[in-house]
């Protein structure tokens, strides 16, 4: 399927500098760019491959002005990567779409499945659990006894959602993803550890997406809560009774503790780690590695163990460095402080 510069600038609000009728068919790169494909350029590192691409369409920001000739037709839009955004899920979109129940796959009788669901080979869905309109359910994904999964939702291969949790619209779940396991509780007595049982709910709101082998627990008692928009990379570990305001983001490896609750808009960089029963304000910005021993008020951009503001961190970072050097003149300084007073005594 192609799309002309003027087709295209249409659909996003741009602005055509070019040849409105060059055409395009796929995306690529900037600096991978071939003939009929069309690219995009917002980070400024990139802007040397402008001039080189062999892409037919660019798209840049408004306030960009070239400083040599581009061979690409520009389509000039207030932000190229949201814009590129957008016609990739038209893209998406625009793909024929798979329907009905594999044979090959298991739903048990007293399942309710919407319409225009597919069900992939060897996926399970369980007794009283409910698939809505226009699901995919990919191979080897588990939808647990009294589960229940929104419309226009995306289950990947070996995803599992375990029994009674429950799933908004338009999700996203990817391969090995676990919606549900149990929370880790138990309590200890002279013979061990004896297990709690968890019996509560993990619950995802709508346009939620949960990369692959992230595991959201169960809560011991009423739920876990992702809340709308949030979008949690791989590897990410949301424990038991934690609350996810919308829209926050996480990036890989991060760890939240027990029954904490983080805010709405915040923004997590690979690795933080947060303690247990701690709140965290909205629109938190937190480095990657932070470790993060108590509650943050809304607003704060931090980094570190524990987290300081950005400036200050990466002044005491310099010093860190220069310790060894500090401690040998420290030192020094002492003996010679010695050395004078023994010489004042006598």
């Amino acid at each position: 399927m192609e799309f002309s510069a003027k087709q295209i600038a249409t659909f996003i609000q741009g602005e055509i500098v070019g040849d409105e009728n060059a055409t395009v068919h796929t995306f690529a790169k900037i600096e991978e760019g071939i003939p009929g494909a069309i690219s995009f350029l917002s980070n400024p590192k990139y802007i040397p491959y402008l001039y080189e691409t062999q892409s037919s369409i660019v798209l840049v920001n408004k306030d960009f002005t070239p400083e040599q000739e581009v061979k690409a037709t520009m389509i000039k839009v207030d932000n190229a990567y949201e814009s590129l955004a957008k016609l990739l899920n038209l893209y998406e979109q625009s793909k024929p779409k798979r329907t009905g129940i594999d044979p090959r796959a298991y739903v048990a009788e007293t399942a309710k499945i919407g319409k225009d669901v597919y069900i992939a080979p060897f996926a399970y869905v369980g007794d009283h659990a409910e698939v809505g309109d226009n699901t995919v359910i990919h191979p080897h994904a588990t939808i647990g006894s009294g589960a229940k999964v929104g419309n226009d939702c995306i289950i990947y291969a070996n995803a599992t959602i375990y029994h009674d949790c429950r799933v908004g619209n338009r999700c996203i779940l990817h391969a090995g993803c676990v919606i549900g396991a149990d929370g880790f509780g138990f309590a200890p007595t002279p013979e061990g550890y004896e297990k709690i049982p968890q019996i509560g709910i993990t619950l995802l709101e709508d346009n939620v997406e949960i990369g692959a082998n992230t595991c959201v627990d169960r809560a011991t008692m009423g739920a876990t809560i992702v809340h709308s928009g949030v979008k949690l990379d791989n590897l990410v570990q949301v424990a038991h009774n934690d609350e996810i305001g919308s829209h926050t983001v996480m990036a890989a490896q991060v760890g939240i503790a027990g029954s904490t609750k983080v805010g709405e808009w915040c923004m997590f960089g690979g690795q933080v780690g947060i303690a247990g029963h701690i709140h965290i304000g909205n629109k938190v910005n937190l480095g990657a590695q932070s470790g993060v021993p108590s509650s943050i008020k809304e607003g704060s951009v931090l980094i570190g163990t524990p987290p300081m503001e950005v400036k200050p961190y990466f002044k005491s970072q310099s010093v860190f460095r220069k310790l060894p050097d500090i401690y040998f003149e420290l030192n020094a300084l002492r003996k010679e402080l010695d050395e004078l007073k023994k010489q004042l005594n006598k």
